[in-house]
């Protein structure tokens, strides 16, 4: 019954907006030349964006009904369009064509685009093929339901005679029999009348070659997109310990060895001031041995690589200025790199939180379930974070693109915040690791 009023409003309601907007229109013109010429580009707008409308909502409906009976997503993807360009005379380029008013451009680039898009115009032979389908497909099961029970009524109207007999009783005894028969028929052929529906559905609307060419092309650039961001990445963190070494490390042993050269010449001369230079060397490769250390936990934490994601994640929550609680369950360990990249973006939340948030409390879940590792991270601050174009947000997304891997953000204003990683991840041992902690 839902799909039969989907499709029949589908075809109706563009109908319906197209007429009502023509009358509105011809009534506020007063029926006059002016309101005719009105009436009709009126009329179009409405139907056509209606019908637009209609079109979308029903072809995403029907796609998320499928893809959660049939348990797959099937990773529709749209064409890109093209940003306007304006000229320096103020003219605004469609890809085709020269407009003045920047709405007529975009209207044009949309009408354009919704004509060469593949998958829109799967959507409206979806369209016109849907009503049809469900006419064909609930049909034979409507016709044995409704056909059982007027057949069962119709004994109780005149039974004389009905199966060439006269008894009464009898003839409501068959007559139900076969009614019910029917009936049950119908109703059984229901849910496959609702499968057939759903492939037909995948079918029209779940794409072909050109859908797949799509998604290809949206892959390439997207993997791109990424790989260039992994060599700045790259590129930036060598710039980093390149100055971190230079400006800290190496100038402390510069200083340690003019330290030591120094000593050798006072050692027969002046032995108190050698003594006093030599213990200023041992603090300074003290110094130069935590700057060391320093540097190595923000290339590769050594807990990190000694015991793993979730001992690294319960350490940085014991380190928190917030008081984070810590919910791991992982059946095996991801590979360094993206162990590394999971870790990094959870400190910066974790210090996001406590900065910007203004958070009193913080809960961290990791876990791993079909394939891919999610990562949780939630505060009760006063909210209202947004990606900016240049905010650590943004870094963090370009982080995890590099392994394929998403961030959502969801941030009202007043709060909770609630960030959510999520990234393929294979896992390379049989162990398990279940457990709470609180920071």
């Amino acid at each position: 019954m839902v799909m039969a009023v989907a499709a029949a409003a589908g075809l109706v309601m563009p109908v319906l907006a197209a007429v009502f907007t023509a009358l509105a229109v011809g009534q506020l013109f007063d029926q006059g030349p002016l309101g005719l010429y009105a009436e009709v580009p009126s009329a179009a707008v409405a139907g056509v964006s209606t019908l637009y409308w209609f079109v979308r909502r029903g072809a995403v409906w029907t796609r998320q009904r499928v893809e959660r009976e049939a348990g797959e997503r099937w990773g529709v993807v749209y064409s890109t369009r093209e940003a306007l360009e304006q000229d320096a005379r103020g003219f605004w380029w469609t890809g085709v064509s020269y407009h003045r008013r920047q709405g007529v451009a975009r209207l044009v680039q949309f009408a354009r685009w919704a004509l060469r898009d593949h998958q829109v115009q799967r959507e409206g032979v979806w369209l016109l093929a849907n009503p049809a389908g469900v006419v064909v497909l609930l049909g034979v099961p409507m016709a044995l339901l409704w056909g059982g029970l007027v057949f069962a009524a119709s004994a109780t109207v005149d039974s004389r005679h009905f199966f060439g007999l006269d008894s009464r009783p009898v003839n409501l005894l068959c007559s139900g029999l076969i009614g019910g028969v029917l009936a049950v028929a119908g109703l059984a052929a229901m849910p496959w009348a609702v499968r057939m529906h759903g492939a037909f559905a995948c079918r029209v609307l779940g794409g072909g070659p050109q859908q797949s060419r799509a998604q290809l092309t949206e892959r390439v650039a997207h993997l791109t997109e990424t790989r260039a961001d992994a060599v700045d990445a790259q590129a930036a963190e060598l710039r980093r310990i390149e100055r971190d070494l230079h400006d800290g490390a190496q100038a402390r042993l510069v200083t340690i060895g003019l330290t030591l050269g120094t000593i050798e010449h006072l050692m027969a001369t002046d032995q108190a001031a050698a003594l006093e230079l030599l213990a200023e060397a041992r603090e300074a490769s003290a110094k130069a041995l935590q700057e060391l250390r320093d540097l190595v936990r923000g290339i590769h934490p050594p807990v990190l690589a000694e015991r793993g994601l979730p001992d690294a994640v319960r350490e940085l929550a014991l380190t928190s200025v917030v008081p984070t609680e810590v919910t791991v369950s992982l059946p095996g360990r991801p590979e360094a790199a993206l162990e590394t990249a999971v870790y990094f973006s959870v400190s910066e939340l974790l210090v996001n939180a406590a900065k910007h948030a203004g958070a009193r409390h913080a809960w961290v879940d990791v876990l791993h379930r079909a394939g891919r590792l999610r990562v949780v991270v939630t505060d009760d601050g006063h909210g209202g974070a947004r990606m900016e174009a240049d905010g650590g947000l943004r870094g963090i997304e370009k982080r995890l693109g590099t392994f394929d891997g998403m961030i959502s953000l969801d941030s009202p204003v007043g709060g909770p915040t609630t960030i959510t990683m999520e990234l393929p991840c294979a896992l390379s041992s049989p162990r398990t690791s279940t457990s709470s902690a609180r920071g």
